[in-house]
């Protein structure tokens, strides 16, 4: 049997995490994607914009691990204990869902990679495809019930794995850079607020994954690194994202970026170094996001199961094994991706939409996280008097509530509607474990909140029936 103190969590794992987390499939894909959109100017101020936003957040999550050393859930408790029953409820759901279906997200690209090298794969989404992905959920589904420590572990190997192919690729860029192109790059076409706009529409996914520690502090040896793990993380990760964004606008022309297929990356690789580039960083990319999977497969599980010990979710959620594996929430989590993952069969751009809506999912837990820090610096809860640094934390809660409310207006109505199909249902989870309790569902502001969620759960059905949303 394994202890709970060989199951503890090191400063370089919390960080692998972070980065294990937020790296994926998306840094494969940026020089097309920011080729789309923007030139060298445009996509400057979209990571100038969105990398300080988020640095905000990391500096409020880093903040409430220090002086909210007892919310040990991360992102959930936070929301929770800020904001009450159901609005913790919905953060921890809505953040479980959106794990699952970057999970999706994953398995599908990972089919769509392997289908260009053997056509029976297609798009990832074929018969066969949906078949050899389901194999991989339940195959790391038992990986994961030996035990967190050592899917950590894996979890680590697999970060160092999937940044080599991404620091070779930013190497042989800085060798091959063209500034004159880069200079023929710096304009993208439309207004630049557009260009920009667009850019930040990007980056949302890119981010994700920033709270990986945190959702974890409870297995941290020391609770000090959770907020380390989340800033060091972050930085590195960015600096990564804007390298690459960047050092492609060197190499090939505006146009030709926007046109490449996924992943990109492999394309720009290709014009400098010949075919073999393009097969490498291929192979980068099936190393990432298998990594990328594996992580978000324990955050998922970890979110609700954390829900459950705090009595949010229904009880049998807390259930552990003799690993100290989360594996009732385990098994809940792998069957609602796999439900998932067989109606991407339907679905006409099932990789595309699966991003976006693990976006919309994940947007609103980070607003609460930052609301939160906000409220408690505004109340100068757990501050001295006349302290200094309430007033550091309470401008950076300020800028990163702003920012997270702001991608949430930016993404628009039609995912928000969309999220609003999954939250409605999904709150039959928070009604069982009321009534576990004996306690009323909800308060007379939670019905009110309740009511808004289920009118727009309405209008998205509505608007799938008659065509106006579409997936």
């Amino acid at each position: 049997m394994t202890s709970s103190a060989d199951q503890k969590l090191s400063l370089g794992a919390l960080i692998a995490l972070v980065v294990g987390s937020m790296i994926g499939s998306g840094i494969f894909a940026l020089p097309a994607a920011f080729g789309r959109t923007t030139g060298v100017a445009g996509a400057l101020i979209a990571w100038s914009i969105a990398g300080a936003g988020m640095l905000m957040l990391a500096f409020v999550f880093q903040t409430l691990a220090q002086r909210k050393p007892d919310l040990d859930a991360g992102i959930y408790a936070y929301a929770k204990e800020g904001f009450g029953d159901y609005l913790g409820f919905l953060s921890a759901a809505g953040y479980w869902i959106g794990c699952c279906l970057a999970d999706v997200a994953c398995l599908v690209l990972i089919k769509a990679t392997l289908g260009q090298f053997f056509p029976i794969f297609g798009d990832g989404t074929t018969p066969v495809a949906i078949f050899a992905a389901s194999l991989l959920l339940w195959g790391v589904h038992f990986l994961i019930l030996r035990g967190v420590k050592e899917a950590a572990a894996l979890n680590t190997i697999a970060t160092v794995a999937k940044i080599v192919p991404i620091l070779l690729f930013v190497a042989v860029a800085i060798a091959g850079f063209d500034s004159g192109l880069f200079t023929l790059n710096f304009w993208g076409t439309g207004s630049l607020p557009d260009q920009v706009r667009n850019s930040m529409l990007v980056t949302v996914f890119l981010f994700v994954g920033i709270e990986g520690a945190s959702v974890y502090s409870r297995y941290a040896k020391d609770r000090k690194d959770v907020g380390k793990a989340t800033v060091l993380g972050f930085l590195s990760v960015l600096s990564l994202l804007v390298l690459v964004t960047m050092l492609s606008y060197g190499v090939m022309p505006r146009t030709d970026l926007a046109g490449l297929p996924t992943p990109s990356m492999a394309g720009v690789l290709e014009a400098l170094v010949g075919r073999w580039g393009s097969v490498f960083i291929s192979i980068g990319l099936i190393v990432s996001v298998l990594g990328n999977y594996l992580s978000w497969s324990l955050l998922a599980a970890e979110v609700i199961h954390s829900a459950a010990q705090h009595r949010t979710m229904p009880s049998f959620l807390a259930g552990e094994n003799r690993n100290k594996a989360p594996a009732a929430a385990l098994w809940l989590t792998n069957a609602v991706i796999q439900v998932f993952l067989i109606l991407t069969w339907f679905a006409d751009y099932a990789f595309t939409l699966a991003l976006k809506m693990t976006s919309a999912m994940t947007l609103l837990p980070y607003l609460l996280v930052a609301a939160y820090g906000l409220k408690l610096a505004w109340s100068g809860e757990t501050y001295a008097a006349g302290s200094r640094s309430r007033r550091i934390d309470w401008t950076r809660a300020a800028l990163a509530t702003l920012y997270a409310a702001g991608m949430l207006y930016a993404g628009g109505a039609k995912f928000l509607l969309l999220s609003a199909l999954l939250y409605a249902p999904g709150t039959i989870l928070f009604a069982l474990a009321r009534r576990e309790q004996g306690a009323a569902v909800f308060t007379r502001l939670e019905w009110l909140l309740f009511a808004v969620v289920v009118i727009a759960a309405v209008l998205g059905l509505c608007g799938l029936a008659v065509g106006a949303i579409s997936i």
